[in-house]
């Protein structure tokens, strides 16, 4: 799962940043509202931290200009303000939820998975996603071909559980990279191909199945029924 952090107290935001990749989740951080509107809408995330008071576009006017965009990525706001008033603007914006500084960090991060599970029921989906005989869970991080559990480095579960949730669709590299690795990755782009790869030895090769289908020049599929 990936998140972007919106945060201009710049040890905070590292302190935040450092707890939830420790925590399994794929972490951006942007310290004003401008680069953070400009990742929000040019990256793919599955929840946005986004603090109030920043420097540029303020947190209430990213959250609006989101969600008249269409862009119904969950956000939990935060901010050292305190009062009914700035909870009610944040919400009615179109935030999802409201967490005052200074915040405890396992409440946080309870927070973000209870937001994350919400958003997954209203898209029909849960914690654990089921392709054929393969199940993901998401909650725990864990992969099972039948009855085998199947043991992934963090990058290799988030890659396939991305491919996962996507079930016969086909996913282009491009929006591999853009919704398992951060933001500043500058690496060579086929460093998908090697992930796959890696996910094809522990998943196909041990079965004799080809779950994960290459389309020359458009991307990758995962199949339910390979």
């Amino acid at each position: 799962m990936k998140l972007l952090v919106v945060e201009d107290d710049r040890k905070i935001a590292a302190a935040v940043r450092r707890g939830l990749e420790a925590e399994g989740f794929t972490v951006d951080v942007a310290h004003d509202g401008d680069d953070g509107w400009w990742m929000a809408t040019e990256g793919v995330y599955d929840l946005i931290v986004l603090d109030l008071m920043l420097p540029g576009r303020n947190g209430f006017v990213i959250c609006r200009d989101l969600r008249a965009a269409g862009d119904w990525t969950p956000i939990l706001m935060l901010t050292a303000k305190a009062g009914d008033l700035d909870e009610a603007e944040g919400l009615e914006t179109g935030a999802d939820d409201y967490l005052t500084k200074p915040f405890s960090f396992p409440v946080l991060v309870a927070r973000i998975r209870s937001l994350m599970r919400r958003a997954q029921r209203g898209r029909g989906l849960g914690d654990t996603t089921v392709v054929g005989d393969v199940i993901v869970d998401s909650a725990s991080r864990r992969v099972l071909v039948g009855d085998d559990e199947i043991d992934l480095t963090r990058r290799e579960f988030d890659v396939l559980e991305f491919l996962a949730r996507r079930a016969g669709t086909t996913v282009s590299k491009d929006a591999i990279l853009d919704g398992v690795w951060e933001f500043d990755f500058d690496g060579n782009p086929n460093i998908v191909e090697v992930y796959v790869a890696r996910l094809r030895r522990k998943l196909d090769e041990p079965y004799g199945t080809n779950r994960i289908v290459t389309l020359r020049g458009a991307g990758y599929r995962m199949e339910s029924s390979p």
